[in-house]
């Protein structure tokens, strides 16, 4: 389902897709009117997995390892696109250490466009 640098990572649990508009400067008139400056529109991805293994954790984490990576996923207005992103703070709490291994309780993050 999805891609980076055109290659597929695990399935998330839990995905969801944020449309973003971002604006320069923005004000309103004299008739109270609101002035509007859109500078573009972004996409936001919010990714959730379940539990995983080391061997399945890191190599999600390696392919977000650049400053800037290229993903292809589903987009609820244009169907499958592929955009430049980077991405925010990755959480993976640990639930079990057993036999020298952890266990990932799961692993959340999220990719911004560029």
């Amino acid at each position: 389902m999805i891609k980076i640098n055109g290659v597929d990572i695990a399935t998330p649990k839990s995905y969801e897709a944020t449309v973003t508009d971002l604006d320069g400067e923005t004000n309103r008139n004299a008739a109270g009117e609101l002035i509007r400056d859109r500078i573009a529109v972004k996409r936001k991805l919010n990714l959730e997995w379940g539990p995983l293994t080391q061997a399945e954790i890191a190599p999600i984490l390696n392919a977000v390892s650049g400053v800037f990576f290229t993903v292809t996923f589903p987009d609820p207005q244009s169907g499958m696109i592929t955009k430049t992103m980077y991405v925010g703070d990755r959480i993976s709490p640990a639930y079990q250490y057993k036999d020298g291994q952890v266990k990932w309780q799961g692993l959340k993050m999220n990719f911004i466009e560029k």
